[in-house]
């Protein structure tokens, strides 16, 4: 060593920092061959000095600069002088890759298959998936949650058949041996540069302060660490070789005894080594040497005593352990403030929560890694490292060392999500693996750390429980209100403890060990009643608590989930010894409950706890025991005062639940509903609901049937009501709750009896039954029958029960309406066979879900024909018993059960107040489970004589209900309030006056109490144990708060009955039915009823259905039965209504029960005007819906009103829109850039998914015009272009109403109002944005409608007689006269400030871009073009809503929101401020010849300018109204210079030859008569004059095919149709008259004559295009006039002059991209791909489906003046609307302007459901009939109306 320290100094000189890349290189490759040499000591201490020099944790500090010099030098290092790349490739070679291992982090796309798992946490990185062959397998794509690693290659977690291509190859066998000198530098070098890393954590570590966490200064440390991690990081990468020499570093324990034990002289090393015992103990972890030397001793873990030390403050006896906990929890949680209790556990196991030793580089580093709260860096280098075996082994046990540690580290963080994420990342890696798992297990003491530290977790937030006996309870439960609960912070423990259970070897260790249970039993009771409610008597509670979720969340995760990972484990019979361990110390653990909370057998009133894991665990492992292990029940089963007590709880909750949904819990608040529905929603009821009700089958099973019914009655405390008398008092019950709760109790005792889920039913069963139940609530999607937790969608079983019993609808599609989903509906026979009312009872979350699935079974009997009327619950046969559970029996065949039937249908009869046909639907149907299951058939000779003795008290003879039915009541003796009317009647003759005495022979029974009954019984229980037990008697309840208030005097009266069941049955069937004698025995028609009972007839009906159906059951069962049945028949009496009811009672009564009635009917009602007005509002925005009808058209009022009415929906008033108070029309402005979307190509362009497939957009229409515009503005005079074209194919403004009209002045009040309306409305009331006040449609502007007569519309309907060229003098005579405008501008009214103001707001919808062509600034060109291009706007998008052409006529859906009428008046007021300087009207140009000569900027040739515009600009600079004649001039003149037009495009189409031939054959008839209306002579005319220029010199034209007439024809109609079009629909809103509908071919006939262009109609066959010329001059020489200005064009600019002819103008419909069929093709391609903007892969991609481009969302990246990329991508592709495809969630959103909305997906899985945000990663393929909807809604521009939730996005998308 001496040697090595003295060469060092002049060596550092040498190695300054400074040095070079080459004297790295150099040193580096000296180094290396001295160390292979025989120096090798020598040239180990100098490289030691120089890494100890370099790597120095102040110089990293320092900044980035050294830490990059630090890593060149290893660089250099390692590679031994070499380049790095090359090393790297050197080492790559001997990679032994069989496993993936690739490390992903939170957001990254997964695949998990669930064909290939054997773990169900396998997943795969894409790469391996699709290398894979996973073609049919049960597999899904996911976005990690936590992050994850690639499982390919492991075969612990995955079947081998599922790895990928690259990972079949079995490991080394070809691989070759590392040689030795290419890694030695390795060896050398890294144990230095990790120690280095770590001496960097210690030093930059510094306890935080109790008050302010240092969080900024461990960011800080760690972005200084970064590049060091990565470093590491890059190294595992570069495979197997790597990774075991840093194996081999981290855990060898002589380098870290050689570096870091702080021995030696290095000052620095020793300070860090202080610094890390410092953290250790700020850690509250001993170092062991102060402890027992880490032998981690069982000392029986769970003997804990729960003795509650009364101080809160009492720290455990761990030392300095746990003590900072008081300050870390802040004071301030609301619910929080109960005193914390802490538990002393001296027995428990010290050493596994507070012993740490580190041993190792990788011990320390996970150390710090926790310390640090698990960096993202540092998570994903240790596990990179994870492939190598070695390691795995190591770092597992390591981790687990650490638990306790991380758990601590975990309750402190304050961000503890992103902390737990962290923690699942590893932990899923390591304990997935079932071979892993067991080692830990058996070497490390796996689950007793789990379990210790989870128990250590809970202490932290324990108070003391409040159930049953406040002051004297000694048990402890969870605070919910705690951060701990609240926040979930325990999930990462308890899902690790979940998924080390599924292992079947880790779990059946657990189940075997006795203490393990005893202290995971103790951790379970720590949940036994948290979370507890007591009952607001007086006001409303304040505070409402939210804590209920967080108990029930803890409920199922910490207790429910591993109970159901233990469950799985036992299956077999050979498994019976654990559930005896789990049961045995269930009860005792129960056993010290009922002991902590002082419980004797009478709950505490008023509370309740949804609570009772114990209890649950208890049920679900007898479940498991009699379903698959054969164990017989008894022998597991407690004694019966266990039982008893057992029972009580549960029994609770299912009055509670009464009590909630009878309101008698309100002042409670919301939370207490919240709660009643949690325990029966569907991912907690097989959890909480379903294992209490078995529990209580199970405890009614074993019980005294008597006891347990009255029990039921007065836990639901109706007892009182139970009575025969008239009148009652209730002690402990409002009347109002009284019927509600009956219902609720009798409901009960129907589930009790009826469910079979626990009770014999196989698992198919029970699938179909729940999937039943869901299904006949509501059609269901794929994913939503979601029985319960416990079954999967995708297993087999759940495939082939779902095509069982349910159909599929695929979705269907009205326009507009809702997005629907492939839903599945219930078979015809499951409704006829299988609709099980009890189950869905048992299933639903509101009430009205059973009302629902009653209204589907009413829908069905009547479409089927089966009943017409009001059916009632149909009654299902049961599955049988389990022989086990035969005891329930008992219940239908007691006496307590049968007394009350009788009482109940007595009371039904008699019309009792407080009964609803829901209580005697119960009680029939009780009846009928009793007659269904009886016990042993009865023989019919046991006759009344032997009866006798046993009816000890008049009741009922014996138990069997069958014979008990028959049996005879004759008096009965209630007790009745004083005031009662029974109580002045005599008693009758028979009875002797000593009452009681006699009352035996006179068969009067006796009061009957109920609850005396219980207390009976209870005590005879209790005393049969105690003889058995020889305990001392407990003593009998107290009774102090049984009777609440006086009880007011009762009297003992006498009542004369003389019924039976049967009687009363019968009486009743009269009653239903209203008729006497309506009850006919059908037997005695037809006696194969008695053979064969089950008559199809009887299973669907309602309650006199019901009734005949039990008495046919009755009669079956026992001959007795049915004489007697015939006889009650025979001598049947009118039902007389009972003589004791006064006529005044009786109307109360009436009046409560018409009440009650009336209340129902209002109910229901209600109920469905809400539906009808949901679904009037969801219609009424439709685009074809016909409610829309009703707005008012406009422009079709009838003729013989002199002025149009307009009603206002403010007002209400009706009356013609006048000057000084104008009405207007409610519309909607908004900009469009939809036209400028069409193409010249029928096929629709498609989405690109590959780099070859790009779209360029210089096909569009909106490029297209654009570029023609620039070429005119380049040679022709500027204010002369702005009128050849129209503009608004980008950024147009459309403008559609609903219809409605409101006066003005309305309108501005109602925004005034809207504006102080603070409510958030979705839309903003500044802008002008407001809703129709009636149909709520959405608008922002309000168009004034003109007044005026309609009177002109028919004047000149008729054709008139004035020659062409009067009208043609007219037209221009008008266009001068400018000042004529009917309404003066110079006056200021208040309609022209409307129609100014309504100018601005078009002008405002755009953007300026879109309005400004001009090249002078603010030229009034600009206007005058942007105005009469609103014009053209709204005539294109109609035409395009019409679907193109004009073929349908009609007024059409479009018509009715149009208001072009409207429009047009504001426009043509506008248009008529701008003169057209006379010299320039191109009027004079289409109408005279005149010689004018070229000017320096010539004007744009009239062959040039596109004849629409044309029109527009004629039409809108005449004053207004127009006449009809007039127009028709002008359409007349403009299709003159149309026709020219195309003409002139058909000449450059032809082959010079084919010119040739035209120019003769049109010379030689140019003067016969017809000549001007023949297109022969008029093509041969252009011809010859365009010859004249330069018009056909250059060569490549593209032909016309075949040039004979008839194509000629065509072409020159196919020209002449768009403007035909547009000018027959101004025509049509101009004037109104319907527009023709017609065929297609027909098209340009129909049109020309509908425009009088057509003089005479002539037969097609003759017909041409040219019969509609009508020359205001003679044709030639106008022909001539305008082929003159191109020719002299065409001198000065020969390239152009053909370019700027306009060709035919075809333009397809606009249409969104084309979708692929499958979204993986977009996901695949989109979802990694980068943004070509900042170069980046978004976070969020999304594409533009109009135009394609790919956009970051919400990025910060491409944010330009604070607007997001997609906002501004909306704005500058739609104008404002933008149509996004959500790459990452499948779904499309919508923005426009400043709000957005989702829309929805059209994408859909096989199912025909939506997949958002992918989370359940099915394939989805394209929906066609949605994406339809989706384009339809663009293209009419409806977005705002059909999508009703729209919210801003302050331009951050």
């Amino acid at each position: 060593g001496a040697a090595a320290r003295a060469a060092a100094p002049q060596f550092l000189i040498m190695a300054g920092t400074g040095a070079s890349g080459r004297d790295k290189r150099a040193t580096a490759s000296r180094l290396k061959t001295e160390l292979g040499g025989e120096s090798s000591t020598a040239a180990a201490g100098e490289l030691r000095a120089l890494l100890e020099r370099v790597l120095a944790p102040a110089a990293g500090t320092g900044g980035g600069e050294a830490a990059a010099e630090a890593l060149e030098w290893c660089r250099c290092l390692l590679s031994g002088g070499e380049p790095w790349d090359s090393f790297v490739q050197a080492v790559r070679a001997y990679d032994p890759a069989t496993l993936c291992g690739l490390v992903w982090t939170a957001n990254f796309v997964a695949y998990r298959c669930r064909t290939c798992g054997i773990s169900p946490c396998m997943s795969l990185c894409a790469e391996c998936f699709h290398q894979g062959e996973h073609a049919g397998h049960d597999y899904n794509m996911f976005r990690s949650q936590a992050g994850g690693a690639c499982d390919c290659g492991d075969s612990n977690v995955m079947r081998e058949a599922g790895f990928c291509k690259r990972h079949r190859i079995k490991s080394n066998s070809n691989v070759p041996c590392v040689p030795k000198d290419l890694l030695m530098m390795s060896e050398l070098v890294l144990p230095q540069f990790i120690f280095s890393l770590i001496q960097h954590l210690r030093e930059g570590y510094n306890e935080p302060a109790l008050d302010l966490p240092s969080e900024k200064d461990l960011h800080k440390i760690l972005q200084v660490l970064e590049p060091h991690v990565s470093f590491l990081e890059d190294l595992t990468k570069m495979g197997g070789a790597m990774r075991s020499v840093l194996t081999q570093v981290l855990t060898s324990q002589q380098f870290y005894k050689d570096l870091s034990s702080g021995v030696g002289e290095n000052a620095c090393a020793k300070k860090s080594h202080e610094k890390y015992l410092i953290a250790l103990k700020g850690s509250g972890l001993a170092f062991p040497e102060d402890k027992i030397a880490c032998g981690m001793q069982e000392q029986g873990a769970g003997t804990s005593t729960l003795a509650v030390q009364g101080l809160a403050g009492a720290t455990a006896t761990s030392g300095q352990g746990d003590s900072s906990d008081e300050e870390d929890q802040d004071g301030s949680q609301g619910v929080g403030k109960r005193k914390r209790v802490k538990l002393s556990s001296t027995t428990k196991d010290q050493s596994i929560m507070d012993v740490l030793k580190h041993k190792c580089f990788l011990e320390e580093l996970l150390f710090w890694t926790i310390k640090y709260e698990f960096p993202q860096k540092m998570v994903t280098f240790l596990l990179n490292m994870l492939p190598d075996q070695d390691y795995k082994i190591a770092f597992t046990k390591t981790f687990v060392q650490h638990y306790a540690f991380i758990m601590k580290t975990l309750k402190k963080s304050h961000e503890s999500d992103t902390m737990s994420n962290r923690i699942v990342h590893i932990s899923v890696q390591l304990f997935s693996n079932e071979e892993l798992a067991r080692q830990v297990t058996e070497e490390c003491q796996l689950l007793d750390i789990m379990v210790t530290v989870l128990l250590y977790m809970m202490e932290s937030c324990l108070i003391k429980s409040e159930l049953q006996d406040e002051e004297n309870s000694l048990h402890v439960v969870v605070n919910c209100g705690e951060a701990l609960l609240k926040n979930n912070t325990y999930w990462p423990l308890v899902s690790d403890f979940i998924n080390i259970l599924s292992h079947q070897s880790v779990a059946k260790k657990f189940l075997e060990d006795h203490g393990l249970l005893v202290t995971w039993m103790n951790f379970v009771s720590f949940f036994q009643g948290m979370n507890l409610n007591k009952r607001e008597l007086n006001e409303h509670v304040e505070f409402e608590s939210q804590t209920y979720y967080a108990a029930f969340a803890a409920e199922l995760e910490a207790c429910a989930q591993p109970m159901w990972g233990l469950l799985s484990h036992c299956k077999v019979r050979e498994t019976q010894e654990y559930t005896r361990n789990v049961v045995r110390y269930c009860l005792e653990a129960l056993q010290d409950w009922f002991d902590a909370i002082n419980f004797v057998d009478e709950p505490a009133p008023n509370q309740v706890t949804f609570h009772l894991p114990l209890h649950r665990y208890f049920a679900m492992f007898l479940s498991k025991a009699v379903k698959c292990q054969e164990l017989d029940l008894d022998t597991i089963l407690p004694d019966q005062e266990m039982l008893m007590k057992l029972m009580i709880h549960p029994l609770q909750i299912q009055a509670s639940l009464s009590e909630i949904h009878s309101n008698m819990w309100v002042r409670n608040g919301l939370q207490i509903k919240g709660q009643a529905m949690t325990y029966v929603q569907s991912h907690f009821c097989n959890s909480m609901i379903d294992p209490d009700i078995y529990l209580l089958q199970v405890c009614a099973s074993r019980l005294d049937p008597d006891y347990f019914i009255s029990s039921v009655f007065e836990r639901f405390k109706v007892v009182d009501l139970l009575t025969m008398a008239s009148q009652h008092q209730n002690t402990v019950l409002d009347s109002e709750h009284e019927r509600s709760m009956l219902e609720g109790a009798l409901t009960f005792l129907v589930l009790l009896l009826s469910l079979r889920l626990h009770l014999g039913m196989t698992d198919d069963e029970i699938l179909r039954a729940e999937m039943v139940a869901q299904l006949c609530m509501n059609d269901r999607t794929h994913k939503n029958p979601n029985p319960k937790s416990g079954i999967i969608p995708g297993s087999l079983s759940f495939e082939s029960v779902l095509s069982a019993v349910a159909d599929f609808k695929a979705p269907v599609f009205e326009p507009g309406g809702s997005m629907q989903q492939g839903m599945y509906t219930p078979k015809a026979e499951v409704w006829d066979k299988e609709f099980d009312p009890v189950m869905v009872i048992l299933r639903t979350v509101y009430r009205r879900d059973v009302q629902s699935a009653m209204d589907r079974y009413t829908a069905f009997l009547k479409q089927s024909g089966k009943f017409p009327g009001n059916p009632w619950p149909p009654y299902k046969k049961r599955t049988p018993l389990h022989p086990s559970y035969k005891g329930l029996i008992k219940l239908l065949h007691c006496k307590t059960l049968h007394i009350v039937l009788f009482t109940l249908l007595y009371k039904i009869l008699m019309d009792h107040q407080n009964l609803s046909e829901h209580v005697l639907c119960m009680v029939l149907y009780l009846i009928e489970l009793g007659l269904e299951n009886s016990p042993e058939q009865e023989s019919d000779e046991e006759e009344s004589a032997g009866g006798q003795e046993r009816c000890h008290d008049s009741w009922f003879p014996g138990s069997n209900l069958v014979s008990n039915m028959r049996h005879f009541i004759n008096y009965v003796r209630v007790r009745v309030p004083e005031t009662a009317p029974e109580v002045k009647r005599e008693p009758p003759a028979s009875t002797s006056s000593d009452g009681l005495a006699s009352s035996q022979n006179s068969g009067t029974a006796q009061v009957f109490s109920l609850v005396a009954e219980r207390r009976k019984k209870f005590q005879e229980i209790i005393n049969r144990n105690t003889s058995e037990a020889n305990q001392v008697v407990r003593p009998k309840t107290s009774m102090k708060w049984s009777a609440p208030g006086a009880t007011p005097q009762l009297t003992t009266a006498i009542l004369e009955v003389k019924e039976s069941i049967l009687s009363l049955l019968i009486k009743l069937h009269h009653k239903l039915s209203g008729k006497q004698n309506s009850y006919y025995p059908p037997w005695l028609d037809d006696v194969d009823v008695l053979i064969h009972p089950e008559i199809p007839r009887y299973s669907h009906g309602d309650g006199m259905t019901a009734v005949e159906r039990i008495l046919l059951k009755a009669a079956i069962q026992s001959r007795l039965n049915k004489r007697i049945i015939e006889e009650i028949c025979r001598k049947v009496t009118p039902p007389v209504p009972p003589k004791k009811i006064s006529s005044a009672e009786k109307k109360t009564l009436d009046k409560e029960e018409r009440r009650q009635k009336a209340r129902e009917r209002q109910q229901k009602l209600l109920a469905e005007f809400a539906s009808r007005q949901k679904s009037f509002m969801e219609t009424a925005m439709d685009v074809e819906s016909p409610e829309a009808d009703i707005a008012m058209e406009v422009a079709t009022s009838e003729q013989h009103v002199s002025e149009a009415i307009y009603d206002c929906v403010i007002c209400g008033q009706s009356g013609p829109s006048t000057e000084d108070r104008p009405t207007g029309l409610v519309v909607l402005l908004q900009a469009s850039s939809v036209l400028g979307q069409c193409r010249n190509s029928t096929e629709p362009k498609r989405l690109p998914t590959t780099e070859e497939e790009q779209i360029y957009p210089w096909d569009t229409c909106a490029a297209l015009h654009d570029v023609r515009l620039t070429t005119l503005q380049r040679y022709f005079r500027d204010s002369s272009c702005l009128q050849a074209v129209s503009i608004g194919w980008e950024g147009g403004v459309y403008v559609q109403t609903c219809g409605h009209t409101l006066h003005i002045d309305c309108h501005k009040s109602y925004m005034e109002s809207l504006r102080n309306d603070q409510v958030l409305q979705g839309f903003s009331v500044d802008k002008g944005e407001f809703t129709c006040p009636l149909c709520r449609q959405f608008a922002n502007s309000v168009l004034p409608c003109y007044p005026g007569n309609n009177v002109e519309r028919s004047l000149w309907q008729s054709h008139s007689n004035k020659c062409m060229q009067d009208l043609v003098q007219e037209v221009e005579d008008l266009q001068e006269q400018l000042g004529t405008f009917p309404v003066s501008i110079s006056s200021e009214t208040n309609l022209s400030k409307e129609m100014e103001s309504v100018m601005k707001d078009i002008k405002s919808t755009t953007q300026k871009k879109y309005t400004d062509y001009s090249k002078t600034l603010g030229s009034p060109d600009n206007d005058f073009l942007f105005m009469y291009s609103v014009a053209r706007t709204n005539l294109e998008l109609e035409l395009v809503h019409r679907g193109g052409n004009l073929c349908s006529g009609g007024a059409s859906t479009a018509g009715k929101r149009s208001c072009l009428n409207q429009l047009f008046h504001v426009l043509a007021m506008h248009m008529r401020l701008y003169s057209i300087d006379s010299a320039y009207n191109p009027w004079r140009k289409l109408t005279q010849l005149d010689e004018t000569h070229p000017a320096l900027l010539p004007e744009v040739p009239v062959l040039y300018r596109d004849v629409s515009s044309l029109l527009l600009i004629q039409i809108l600079t005449m004053p207004q109204p127009l006449q009809k004649e007039h127009f028709t001039c002008i359409i007349k003149v403009l299709f003159t210079l149309l026709y020219t037009q195309a003409l002139a495009a058909l000449s450059v189409k032809c082959s010079a030859e084919d010119r040739m031939a035209w120019k003769e054959s049109g010379a030689l008839r140019k003067h016969t008569s017809s000549g001007e209306k023949s297109w022969e002579v008029l093509l041969g005319h252009v011809i010859t004059e365009l010859s004249k220029g330069k018009m056909y010199e250059e060569g490549e034209t593209e032909e016309l095919t075949v040039v004979n007439p008839d194509s000629v024809e065509c072409y020159l109609q196919q020209f002449c149709l768009p403007f035909l079009r547009i000018a027959s629909l101004l025509q049509h809103h101009l004037f109104g008259g319907d527009l023709p509908s017609c065929q297609e071919d027909e098209e340009f006939t129909v049109l020309a004559s509908c425009l009088g262009l057509l003089p005479s109609f002539q037969s097609a066959h003759q017909f041409t295009s040219a019969s509609c010329l009508d020359w205001p001059v003679p044709a030639f020489d106008m022909i001539s006039q305008w082929c003159s200005e191109l020719d002299s064009f065409g001198d000065r600019h020969p390239d152009q002059v053909k370019a700027l002819l306009i060709q035919e103008p075809k333009w397809d419909l606009p249409r969104l991209l084309q979708l692929p069929e499958n979204y993986n093709t977009i996901f695949q391609y989109y979802h990694r791909k980068t943004c070509t903007v900042c170069t980046k892969v978004p976070k969020d991609p999304a594409v533009c489906l109009v135009c394609g481009t790919f956009v970051c969302l919400k990025g910060l990246c491409c944010k330009q003046q604070s607007y997001c990329e997609c906002v501004l991508h909306s704005q500058n592709c739609g104008a404002g609307t933008g149509i996004f495809l959500l790459i990452n969630a499948s779904v499309i959103i919508i923005i426009r302007g400043h709000r957005f909305c989702l829309w929805g997906s059209v994408y859909l899985d096989a199912h025909g459901e939506e997949d958002r945000d992918l989370r359940r990663g099915k394939p989805l393929y394209i929906c066609k009939e949605r994406y339809k909807v989706l384009e339809q809604q663009w293209v009419s521009h409806t977005f705002d109306h059909i999508n009703k939730r729209w919210g801003p996005h302050y331009n951050g998308l």
